[in-house]
């Protein structure tokens, strides 16, 4: 299920959590005698060896279906940057527990193989705050605020990424964006769509530029390119990895690209989805000074939409 951006709901049946700045995962266990945990992002892509660290969700209970995101500290606030390198490949146990992750829970959808979709959020939090999670290790439930305004004041001074808004009311609905959930963000931040990529000048392999796009109703719009926060190896290897089996022989957008864009453009099919921070939109619909953030497997190609400003 996913927050719609929008104001701050006002009035009586909402309840208000932090916007934790992380990834978005479910966490499932399976298995009476010995529980399996498994860890998968929205598009299905199974992160479980990333994060070694979270295996005491076992204890919970032989059959469990959780929902949050994971997330990693620096300077006491949640950074993707800081989670971005733990978000790609798989990581030791003895690595991972040098600067371990949190995985904060904000609900559960299946308990003892019994389906909690259609209960009402104010019925799964009960039943997720009746769950031991405080005796598993780097596993914490988000908290529940009544008061919105005075949370995104607090968020705004710490310099957290926002709050989300929730009906109490509310069944979950998998998959679906929908206006029960109200996400209210404090800085321009954009998911896109990779469409193409630019080498750099003095190489052909190196990666210097992504062109990105936001789906729109006559297909993928040019959102600009983005070259600033590309220049380490490790995400120029993940970008490579990911980028490298996607490669197309024609440009994925709805419409023909400006030739400052295209020169010596390499093409692919567009399902990597990124994040970037940026400064507002241009009046052509171009990201103002955008920077990379980093690859976003919680999120799919089809979801992507352009964020409010603000």
């Amino acid at each position: 299920m996913l927050a719609t951006p929008g104001p701050l709901p006002t009035g009586p049946g909402w309840s208000f959590e932090v916007k934790w700045d992380g990834m978005r995962v479910l966490a499932s266990t399976t298995g009476d005698d010995e529980p399996v945990l498994r860890l998968h992002t929205r598009s299905g892509r199974d992160v479980t060896a990333n994060f070694p660290e979270l295996t005491g969700i076992t204890g919970l209970a032989p059959d469990v279906l959780l929902d949050g995101e994971i997330v990693l500290l620096d300077g006491g606030v949640p950074s993707f940057a800081a989670l971005a390198h733990r978000m790609q490949g798989v990581v030791g146990t003895a690595a991972a527990l040098r600067r371990p992750v949190v995985y904060m829970v904000f609900d559960v959808l299946r308990l003892y193989g019994v389906s909690l979709l259609d209960r009402p959020l104010s019925e799964r939090r009960a039943t997720l705050e009746r769950l031991d999670l405080g005796g598993v290790d780097h596993v914490e439930v988000s908290p529940r605020y009544p008061d919105g305004a005075a949370l995104l004041a607090v968020t705004a001074e710490r310099g957290m990424e926002g709050v989300v808004a929730k009906r109490e009311t509310s069944s979950y609905r998998p998959g679906r964006r929908s206006p029960d959930w109200v996400k209210v963000t404090h800085r321009h931040s954009q998911s896109c769509v990779v469409g193409g990529w630019r080498p750099e000048r003095s190489s052909t392999t190196r990666i210097g530029a992504l062109l990105l796009g936001v789906p729109g109703p006559d297909g993928l719009e040019f959102a600009g390119r983005v070259g600033s926060g590309l220049a380490g190896e490790a995400v120029q290897q993940v970008l490579r990895d990911r980028l490298g089996p996607l490669a197309a022989e024609s440009a994925p957008f709805a419409a023909a690209l400006p030739r400052e864009d295209t020169a010596g453009a390499r093409w692919c099919v567009p399902a990597v989805v990124v994040e970037v921070a940026h400064l507002g939109w241009t009046a052509a619909a171009r990201l103002r000074q955008p920077v990379f953030r980093g690859v976003r497997d919680d999120v799919e190609p089809a979801d992507v939409r352009r964020e409010p400003e603000g």
